[in-house]
Order: structure tokens, then sequence, then C-alpha cells
């Protein structure tokens, strides 16, 4: 037996009286955490979810996340966690494509209505039979007393469905193992300072493998205290460092450049009592790096990884220099190459696709055999990244083979985007590229031709996108043209459009 929720059950036996979570004033228990998680699987088991199920969870960073999290696994079910910025029609998508047989939804606040907009989500799917509510409002009613033994799941079994944009289509499940998780919250307890004193703030949202995997499984397992922030803010950020006494922090760039405004604001105060600072998602600025560490005390570790490999996939070592613009070398148990088209290994010399193997890659994607034979040989996952790698085997990201947009750490598809904005009654043709952006790395802007005899304004259709997408995926600009630099077989000629907003050359 291998069951990713023996991570919350055994520090809860060693560890009962010691703090699990906090979140605003209140303090959890290792001990009260499982009592809760025990009590929505009896919830769960009582509407029939049992092994094998898919159950979907809408939950931001609150106590009832880790709850609910372990407890769809206690039960042998599979967690398909959403992100809690999806639309209506978003969530019916995860739903259907998922075929969740539950959906677990938080109730909200009235800045983040949850159960509203998932159960309108809800409504619109096919299959999903049990919305249940999480929270103040919606309290899982007790379905008795008798304990929910941990079902005897497999290592090879399912544990959690990460949806992912990739590259191409629709988002996608990349199906992850009982032991690809274990295994991936353990390494990432290798590479950190194990201290048994352990702080650790999760700002980065637990629906998110970066935050799922480095910061919720890996603290848990090791008996650490999260405290827990449901959205970012680098003031509210520095204070609960401060408060708690935070001695772990993970993020994304964005978060970095945040918390240095924000602890420059605070002059002559001294830093928090961070220990371990880690960067993922995007390429950390190296100015962002040396400030951080000059400002905090503390070096960043930067790492790289994806959905698809549970994520943790490499990291620069503890105890060593960081190397600036360096995502590291494999973690252990991971091996790592470079790729051209054909599969084919490239020169030490050159620059290639990423390629990875190891405990950490995923079983496929839900439900599409074609689209993980795409990506999947021979053990081997392509991520999509062009990289180089130095005569050390510290890997440099430098490119990216699609037209893949990462903002603020979100990962942002633009077919998503044109088919939602070609739906549109004024809307001829669209194309979306990602620009620069000071703060988020890239943004995310629309070229579109309009409708012959229509007139748009670029507030009223970004309006319109904000209505019918997640708040990190709709376009900040668009620009309205006549034309769109095609190929000769018709198709939209992208590079051309980021060249203009990068300043680059446009390719021949």
């Amino acid at each position: 037996m291998l069951n990713l929720s023996s991570l919350l059950e055994h520090s809860a036996r060693e560890h009962p009286g010691r703090t699990a979570l906090v979140f605003g004033d209140t303090r959890q228990t290792y001990a009260e955490l499982l009592a809760r998680s025990r009590d929505i699987a009896r919830t769960l088991r009582g509407h029939g979810v049992g092994r094998g199920d898919r159950v979907a969870l809408s939950c931001p960073n609150v106590p009832d996340f880790p709850a609910a999290y372990f407890a769809i696994l206690r039960v042998g079910a599979v967690v398909v966690p959403l992100n809690v910025l999806l639309r209506p029609q978003e969530v019916a998508y995860h739903l259907d494509d998922s075929r969740a047989k539950a959906f677990l939804c938080f109730d909200g606040t009235p800045q983040l209505p949850l159960a509203e907009v998932g159960r309108a989500g809800f409504d619109r799917a096919d299959g999903c039979a049990h919305f249940l509510l999480l929270g103040r409002a919606g309290h899982q009613e007790d379905d008795g007393t008798e304990p929910v033994e941990t079902v005897a799941t497999a290592a090879e079994e399912t544990a959690v469905i990460l949806y992912t944009s990739g590259t191409t289509g629709r988002p996608k499940g990349a199906e992850l193992s009982h032991g690809s998780m274990v295994m991936n919250a353990m390494v990432a307890d290798r590479l950190f300072t194990a201290a048994q004193d352990e702080v650790m703030l999760a700002s980065l949202p637990l629906f998110h493998a970066f935050g799922q995997s480095a910061v919720m499984n890996m603290g848990l397992l090791r008996g650490a205290t999260l405290v827990l922030q449901p959205r970012f803010d680098a003031d509210e950020a520095l204070r609960l460092m401060h408060r708690e006494g935070v001695t772990f922090f993970a993020g994304v760039p964005t978060m970095y450049w945040a918390l240095l405004g924000a602890h420059a604001a605070r002059e002559g105060q001294a830093p928090p009592p961070l220990r371990t600072a880690v960067s993922g998602g995007a390429a950390l600025p190296v100015e962002v790096l040396q400030r951080f560490g000059k400002a905090f005390g503390v070096d960043v570790q930067e790492g790289y990884g994806l959905s698809e490999t549970s994520p943790v996939a490499c990291f620069n070592p503890p105890g060593l220099p960081p190397r600036p613009g360096s995502i590291g070398r494999p973690v252990w148990g991971v091996e790592m190459k470079l790729i051209d088209d054909s599969w084919q290994t490239v020169p030490d010399d050159g620059r290639g696709e990423i390629a990875i193997r190891g405990h950490n890659i995923m079983k496929g994607y839900h439900r599409r055999p074609h689209d993980t034979a795409s990506v999947v040989r021979d053990g081997w996952f392509r991520t999509g990244d062009i990289a180089r790698r130095d005569e050390d085997g510290y890997y440099y990201v430098v490119d990216r083979v699609k037209d893949l947009i990462i903002r603020g750490g979100f990962n942002v598809y633009p077919r998503e985007i044109e088919e939602v904005l070609t739906t549109h009654p004024g809307v001829g043709m669209a194309a979306v590229v990602g620009v620069p952006h000071a703060t988020h790395g890239e943004d995310v802007k629309a070229y579109v031709i309009p409708a012959p005899g229509t007139e748009l304004s670029e507030a009223d259709l970004i309006a319109w996108c904000r209505e019918r997408m997640a708040a990190y995926k709709y376009p900040r600009s668009v620009e309205f043209r006549d034309s769109l630099p095609l190929t000769s077989t018709g198709k939209i000629l992208k590079r051309e459009l980021a060249a203009e907003n990068h300043g680059d050359t446009a390719p021949a």
C-alpha cells in the first residue's frame, strides 16, 4: 500500500499536538486537521464516493483545502484540484473532462463567490452527481462516527489529476500517481533545510502543482507549520512572516519582486527570519535574485518543473552558491537530457528541448492517449522548453518550443483565448501572444480583426473576455488590425507579432 494521505496520517500520529495550520487567528493542530479530514471522508463515503472516483476540489488556501484533499485520497478517490479563478463554463469543462463523480466547493467570500460560480458550473456539467459545500455556510454534515479506514491504494494508482493547458488544445489532465506524488514530497524535503521547527508561508495556490507538492505535501510530511494566505499580497505576506516567524517561503518571481518593494517601504525594519527561499514557475531575473539575497539575507534557490513532473524535476543544490539564471541540476531519482525534434540527444554544447525521465513523470493525460504519446516515449517526457547545459550539468532555459505564455507563474494557452474571442460576434480573426511585463514576466495581448460592419472598443472586448475566462487568462490589451501576417498556408505568423513587442527582428 502507498496512499498519499499517509503524509498527513504519519505526522498526526507523530506530532498530534503540533500546530499544522495557521489561518488568521485560527490555529489547527495535526490531530485536529486529521479529524476534520476524516469527517469529510465520511461525507464522501456517505455519497458513494470510493476507489478510483474523481472528486473535483475548488478551494483557496484555507484549512479546508488540505482537509478535503487528504479526505479524497483517504477513500481511495482521485483529487482534481480546480483553479479558484475559473468561470462557470470552465468549471463545467473540468468536471466533464475528468468525469468527476463529486465536486467539493468552498462556500467562498464576497470577493471570491466560489459557491455561486461552482454551482453554476456544476449545473452546466453533464455527469457530476454531487455538489458538496465546504466552509462556514457549507459545513459538512456528520455521517456518523464510524472511522473511515484509508484505502490501500497501489503506488501506480492515480492520486491527483492536475489540469494544464500545456502547449496544444484545451486544458488536459495530467494523471499523477500516489508513488510519484509521495516521492516528489520526499525529494522536496531532501532539498531544503530539514528543521523540526519549520514555519512555511503558503502563498502559492495549493491547487497549483508548485504549492501542492513543494509547500503543502512537503510541509505536512515534515511536520511543519503552514501559514495559509488565500491570496498573495506582499504587505500581508511580510506581516505574516514577522508575526509567525516564517522560516520558509516558496514563490514565483513576481512574488519576490513584490516582496522587495514591500520590504523597501518598511524602511529600517529587519527582515523576517527566513532560512529558505525557493523560486519556480518562471525564470527569476538575476537582479531580483541578487537584491532579494541582500535585503533578506537568504539565497533564493531556483528550480524547474511542470504539472506533468509532479512538479519538481530540477533544482539548484542547497548549500552551494546559486547560479543566476540556472534552474539547477536534476533532483534525486530524475534524469534530464536535451533532444531535437526527432528525440535524438543533442551535443553537449548545443541547445535542445528538455526531456525528463524518473519517478516524477505523469502516467499520461487523462483519456488522451494520442496527446500522451506525442510527449512521452520510452519513459522520457518532452517538456516543450529549450535549454542549454553547462559543463557542471546545470541547465538554463532559453526559449519555448510553442507559444505558451507564463503570466505570473500561471500557464496561459493562446489558442484557448482565441477560441473564446472568436465567439464574439464582432470578432473576425484573433491572435494572442505574450508580451513583456515588468512584474508578471509576460502579459496577454490580443490582435483582432473586427468582423465586417462592426465597431469594437478595446475596453468592451476586454470586459467581455473577463466574464468568460479566469482572471489570469484574459487579454490586458487588444490591438485592432485590418490584417494579420500569414504564412503561405494561411497560418498566422505569431512570431512576427511577438517580435513587435519584444523589439526582436521577425524571422524571415
